[in-house]
């Protein structure tokens, strides 16, 4: 299976439960980097437009570039209401975008799937002079019980589980390679509120997590409810989490 198709059945869910990000996010990411209404973002691996509505929101022009086609579709669905919203179906490292033709790329829970090198000069090719690049998370609190047994409970069902976020939140090296010297690193607290259905829904939406058809998916599922039911209060679990945001200049190749 290649990472194009990592989500595939998996899309509905996806919408339904992956958490969005903090609008102050967007807020700064638009006066740190002067954009306005006439700025053309390109939000690369978008999935199913998370993090484009979002932009959209704020009234920027927004190119979705997105290879999964069953994630493309519900995003192309759920925005086709936004004037400036563009589909594209491209890779990060072959977006089809033109040369020079974006000022900011954002990438929102994306990057671990990407080809750093590729992807670094496909950067290059499509921003325009100047142009930045953020690369955006919601990162649990490992060290916290509940993340903790979670954690736990992938290792135990899921054998593509390599850690949250394909182990990239435990690697500085690979943003030190990506950006430049001088990139910014922005957290925002961004705690995740959950009852049963939106978590379990948001934990079989991970791209390691088991399908219905595999044996142990019920096992899977009863796990999950087992720490639902451990950790909430009145029908509600609060997931600690942190939204990082890192922009800058994208080194040279």
């Amino acid at each position: 299976m290649t990472n194009i198709n990592k989500f595939n059945g998996k899309s509905i869910v996806y919408s339904k439960f992956r958490p969005d990000y903090p609008d102050q996010l967007v807020i700064d990411l638009i006066d740190e980097n002067n954009l306005n209404d006439k700025s053309v973002v390109a939000d690369i691996g978008s999935g199913t437009g998370i993090m484009t509505r979002k932009l959209l929101n704020f009234g920027l022009k927004v190119f979705a570039v997105e290879p999964n086609m069953e994630m493309r579709t519900v995003a192309e669905e759920k925005l086709k209401s936004y004037k400036f919203y563009f589909s594209v179906d491209g890779s990060a490292e072959n977006t089809s975008l033109s040369p020079s033709s974006v000022d900011f790329i954002t990438v929102a829970q994306a990057f671990h799937w990407f080809d750093l090198r590729n992807f670094q000069r496909e950067c290059h090719r499509i921003l325009k002079p100047h142009g930045k690049v953020a690369i955006i998370s919601n990162e649990r609190i490992r060290e916290t019980a509940i993340n903790q047994e979670i954690e736990s409970i992938f290792k135990r069902f899921c054998p593509e589980f390599k850690g949250f976020s394909n182990g990239l939140v435990d690697s500085k090296d690979i943003f030190d390679r990506f950006f430049k010297d001088d990139y910014s690193l922005k957290m925002y607290d961004n705690p995740l509120m959950y009852n049963k259905k939106s978590f379990i829904g948001r934990h079989l939406s991970s791209s390691f997590s088991l399908n219905e058809d595999h044996e142990y998916y019920p096992m899977l599922v009863e796990a999950l409810t087992n720490t639902f039911e451990k950790y909430q209060k009145n029908g509600t679990i609060i997931l600690p989490n942190v939204t990082k945001c890192r922009f800058g200049f994208v080194n040279n190749i």
